[in-house]
């Protein structure tokens, strides 16, 4: 039943809304009198609110999210440097984390100026089309970059990189530069620099800069990503950060 209740929760997407009771039922395969019963627990649980006839996500699973130590931690020692980054820059600004072959972006900070971009809090994206997520990809060992580079590419949009040769330049040009570039490949207009966060050899977050093609001059933004990541590690390595009471 926990799974059951658990693919119900997993219907929900940035872009999906809310959902009838039909729709949540033909989405995970559920009877609708299986499904109905699981929304309404759900419901009472506050992990789904009711409008009418449609479900969305209730806002517990909001404060649950915000509790996890590791994230949470993490985010408190990255937000001077990530407010650094906005001040230097005035353009918006995120840190990510990796889970599977995915970045899970767990603070932004918006630019001044309206920007269209899929990420959000606590939203994911795939590690090859986000300049957070081909910096994560290109530190975190070897086994992932075969692993990703083995199956399916995403494709967000006409720019996404779907050639896993290519793609594997790109993770070792990113390996030299310590810098990874997005152009355009996970919204249009929009590019990207990132740059990854260390506990040792390996990337335990990534942060960027995004900013409308037009005005994306990577010459001028690279010092000041490098410099926000280069002091967030140095105070995850002296225990400044921790992830479930642990340094990191």
């Amino acid at each position: 039943m926990l799974d059951k209740a658990a693919s119900v929760l997993e219907c929900f997407r940035p872009d999906g809304g809310a959902f009838r009771l039909t729709e949540i039922a033909a989405g995970t395969g559920l009877a609708k009198t299986t499904a109905f019963r699981l929304c309404a627990d759900l419901v009472r649980l506050g992990l789904l609110e009711r409008d009418g006839d449609c479900y969305r996500l209730g806002g517990k699973l909001f404060e649950l999210g915000s509790l996890v130590p590791r994230r949470l931690d993490l985010r408190e020692a990255a937000l001077p440097f990530l407010q650094d980054l906005f001040e230097a820059t005035h353009e918006t600004v995120h840190l990510g984390v990796r889970e599977g072959h995915d970045v899970v972006y767990i603070e932004r900070i918006h630019g001044h100026r309206t920007l269209s971009l899929p990420s959000r809090i606590g939203g994911r994206l795939p590690l090859t089309c986000t300049g957070v997520g081909k910096a994560l990809l290109a530190f975190s060992g070897p086994e992932l970059a075969d692993e990703v580079l083995a199956g399916p590419l995403a494709r967000l949009t006409p720019y996404s990189v779907t050639d896993p040769a290519r793609l594997r330049t790109v993770v070792e040009q990113i390996q030299v530069s310590g810098l990874a570039y997005e152009e355009q490949e996970a919204a249009l207009g929009v590019s990207c620099i990132a740059s990854p966060v260390f506990d040792g050899a390996t990337a335990v977050a990534a942060l960027s800069v995004a900013v409308p093609r037009g005005r994306f001059h990577p010459a001028q933004l690279a010092a000041a990503v490098r410099t926000a990541a280069l002091g967030l590690s140095r105070v995850l390595r002296s225990g400044g950060g921790t992830v479930g009471g642990t340094s990191l």
